[in-house]
């Protein structure tokens, strides 16, 4: 076999990381007239461009086929068939081809094994990809820096953390360079698997590899960071990144983009996009996708729209990200007719949804009780060959599940019409929906039943049944599964720790936590910070000072230094035992130690203050964050929101609560009960009302809370002695509506005087019958419709009637519409009020 040319490998390389359109490559450096193009540049075409075809036609335009094909040999003429057909998605062609080179006694290079490589990694092909590296070592051919690079990304992206770590290992081993790209693929491998302590230590040791990040590996962190919700942690890897002019690419303003929207901070989001246009870097359809996503989440119906246009006018074409934008904004209104001719016309338009979009429309489908829908939909995929992922299947079972049909006969029924047999993701959907649904005995024969069919449970499945059982009350149970996993080989997990620590903190006895901590280190929790600051938190948020010291101590003894989030969870201890002063104590120690505070630790600071009543401090304190460079987030500002409402500052509140809107914080729905209290406390009930229809504008749904607010506001102003009666009527009118509207939506009015005279008063027609009862006595009511059912005396009436209701209701004594309520007397002779209401 003739040697292999060096010069034709490093043409490709050369031409696919300096030329942008290979195309234009052909002519560079030639003048216009010249129809004599460098071959060997030609050859690299075939594997940088997106189609073969583009090729062929011109090189037949150029009229030079038959001499480009004479200059090639018949290797490389294979080899660049390969991956040509790699890059066009042509896998199936590739394979055959590499077959055939082989067959006839040509080895191809390693730019195209790593090429076929690349192919079936990105075809999850992860196992055959494995067998063709060690083909390569059999062949002689040593896999280079970008093989292993291919390899270790799509190991991390199967979640196959040791087997990554075990790959990394041989390429150290056998000599290959640990370079930028392999750093790179690390840190991204990392961040998407739980590993920020050992991502954040691969980017910060890169220089002493002697290795510069390049603007690739700066969005890879910056990425990491914002989806891990550390926003200021990405702020400043741009800043770096800007100092050092390592000019931002498109990726890296969308991940800070996509962190803004995540955050809430849809202000900050268009800041970026504003910044990033201004550079002369132009958004892509997933930038737009984010904003669009954000923009309708966030009730910005009108600016996403707009935004959409102007997407349109750019040029950029409708994909699967934009549809889902669209889809998800009609789920939450509940118009699925509407998402369904959207996806139609864009299949229509010729936009080929994907198993998300089809997801999400049967989510909406069965969220809107439309089950005969969505198991159409499912069957249309199933006949399309469209194979269901983990989420789509759990999809499928959460909504049968809440429809009713969580029986397991049910379930396996309508797994066997879609041509379906049960998984491990099927049991840990089965599992939870019961749990869900309080039956966790059927949960726990689930489980049982899953070992029966030789399925090993994950560390998911166990952590599904531990959260289960604590959920249930059942926490030896939850013990016993803990104990399972480690004869199974599977470890308590940093979830597993906290399920069980939340669940024994609801004992709200130190030595019951301190208990379970215990018993799982013997179980072999590995303990380090984490679990240290999960301790400490959870004893801090009972107010367990004292004890949560003591845990710091020993903590410090082990040599593990507490940071900012044991600190703050201290802080939070002792702002919720009302101890403000031990909290700046603890905050000074926090600054001298050198332990740097983030908005989190402020914003304790400021609730701290806003409950003691010392507003002025609180804002004083707002002014250090600005001055440290802190970017206040919407939890600062409802606490000061919260604060000044509290000492009758409406003024101030209202301006926060504007600087909060300004900035593209959405409040949430407390927030705003704070604001709707205020003003219903001052008989303002136009602007009560009108919060009310902004928040619902902004996507925040009323609680029960914001109902009962506003429906005793109402009913107070309905009492005030100088009303005509016109305008009584129309605020009883006003409560009565509310109350139906909280009724429609399964909310539960609190147990206020002006709820339940609303039940009376304005709703019902009532009839008061004075009676004389003995002990033991039973009195019988018939229902007619809403029976309502009072005994007492009748200033008593608002504190029981609910109560009452309640409990007959439970005991099941509603039959064939009559309620049976057995009044007990105090005494003999003892007068009571015997209330039964129709609905008016």
């Amino acid at each position: 076999m003739a040697k292999r040319s060096v010069a034709f490998p490093f043409s490709r390389l050369l031409l696919s990381h300096v030329f942008k359109n290979p195309m234009d490559a052909i002519f560079h450096g030639f003048p216009p007239s010249s129809r004599n193009p460098n071959l060997s540049l030609l050859g690299a075409l075939f594997c940088s461009t997106s189609s073969s075809r583009d090729v062929r036609n011109l090189l037949a335009e150029l009229k030079i086929e038959k001499q480009f094909m004479e200059s090639v040999s018949d290797e490389q003429s294979i080899d660049v068939n390969i991956t040509s057909n790699v890059r066009e998605n042509g896998l199936e062609e590739a394979l055959s081809l590499y077959e055939e080179m082989v067959g006839s006694g040509i080895f191809p290079d390693v730019v195209t094994y790593s090429s076929i490589l690349y192919g079936l990694c990105k075809h999850g092909k992860l196992s055959e990809g494995k067998l063709l590296l060690r083909e390569m070592e059999k062949m002689g051919m040593h896999p280079n820096d970008i093989s292993y690079s291919i390899l270790l990304d799509a190991l991390f992206k199967a979640r196959k953390i040791k087997e990554a770590l075990m790959t990394l290992g041989c390429m150290i081993v056998r000599g290959n360079s640990f370079d930028l790209i392999a750093c790179t693929v690390l840190i991204d491998g990392f961040f998407k698997n739980g590993g920020i302590k050992e991502a954040e230590y691969i980017f910060n040791n890169l220089y002493q590899l002697n290795l510069v990040p390049n603007s690739i590996t700066y969005s890879v962190l910056i990425d990491g960071r914002c989806k891990l919700g550390d926003i200021n942690g990405a702020e400043s890897s741009l800043h770096e990144m800007e100092e050092k002019d390592c000019v931002p690419n498109v990726i890296t303003y969308s991940s800070m983009i996509n962190g803004y929207v995540k955050k809430g901070m849809l202000w900050n989001a268009f800041n970026v996009l504003r910044k990033m246009v201004h550079k002369n870097v132009m958004p892509n359809i997933f930038t737009y996708a984010i904003l669009l996503d954000g923009s309708f989440k966030a009730g910005w119906q009108d600016i996403a729209l707009d935004l959409y246009n102007k997407m349109k006018q750019r040029g950029l074409k409708d994909n699967v990200l934009i549809l889902d934008a669209f889809v998800n904004n009609l789920k939450r209104s509940g118009r699925m007719e509407e998402a369904e001719d959207l996806i139609a016309k864009m299949e229509s338009g010729g936009l080929i949804p994907d198993l998300v979009n089809y997801t999400n429309l049967m989510d909406g489908f069965l969220k809107s009780g439309k089950e005969s829908s969505a198991l159409n939909l499912a069957q249309e995929l199933i006949s399309k060959n469209v194979v269901f992922d983990v989420v789509a299947f759990n999809v499928l079972i959460n909504g049968l599940f809440k429809l009713g049909k969580c029986d397991t006969e049910s379930i396996y029924k309508v797994m066997g019409d879609l041509g379906l047999s049960p998984d491990s993701a099927t049991y840990n959907t089965m599992i939870n929906g019961n749990f869900k649904k309080g039956n966790w005995e059927t949960a726990v024969q689930l489980w049982n039943e899953m070992k029966s069919r030789k399925l090993v449970p994950s560390a998911i499945t166990c952590n599904l049944m531990i959260n289960g059982l604590c959920e249930a009350g059942r926490i030896e149970n939850a013990i016993n599964i803990v104990k399972e996993m480690v004869v199974m080989g599977l470890y308590p997990t940093l979830i597993t720790y906290r399920i069980l620590l939340n669940a024994s903190s609801k004992s709200r006895r130190a030595d019951t936590i301190l208990q379970v901590h215990k018993l799982l280190v013997d179980l072999h929790l590995e303990v380090n910070k984490d679990i240290y600051n999960i301790l400490i938190s959870n004893l801090c948020k009972l107010g367990m000072t004292r004890k949560a010291t003591a845990v710091l101590k020993d903590m410090e003894k082990r040599g593990i230094l507490a940071d900012t989030i044991t600190y703050n969870a201290l802080i939070q201890g002792y702002c919720i035992s009302s101890h403000l002063k031990r909290a700046f104590i603890t905050f000074s120690t926090m600054l001298s130690e050198g332990v740097s505070p983030n908005i989190e630790t402020y914003n304790l600071l400021l609730g701290g203050l806003s409950k003691a009543g010392l507003i002025r401090e609180a804002d004083d304190l707002l002014n250090e964050i600005k001055k440290r460079g802190l970017v206040p987030n919407a939890c600062t500002y409802e606490t000061l929101m919260c604060g000044h409402c509290k000492v009758g500052n409406t003024k101030e509140a209202l301006r926060f609560y504007c600087e909060m809107v300004i900035k593209g914080f959405i409040p949430r729905a407390g927030a705003y009960n704070t604001l709707i209290g205020y003003f219903s406390k001052m008989g303002k009930m136009s602007q009560a009302k009108e919060l009310m229809k902004e928040m619902q504008r902004k996507g925040v749904s009323p609680t029960s809370s914001t109902y009962d607010i506003l429906i005793c506001g109402w009913c107070k102003l309905s009492k005030m002695p100088e009303l005509d009666r016109t305008s009584k009527v129309s605020y009883r009118a006003e409560a009565k509506r509310l109350l139906n509207e909280m009724n429609d939506r399964g909310f539960v009015p609190c147990e206020r005087e002006s709820v339940n005279e609303v039940k009376f008063n304005v709703f019902c027609l009532f009839i008061i019958i004075q009676a004389m009862l003995l002990i033991k006595r039973e009195l019988q009511l018939h229902a007619l419709g809403n029976l309502l059912v009072y005994s007492g005396r009748v200033n008593m009436l608002v504190q029981k009637v609910k109560v009452l209701e309640r409990n007959c209701l439970k005991v099941g004594k509603m039959k064939n519409g009559e309620i049976e309520l057995c009044i007990q007397k105090s005494g003999e002779n003892t007068s009571c009020m015997v209330f039964f209401a129709y609905n008016a």
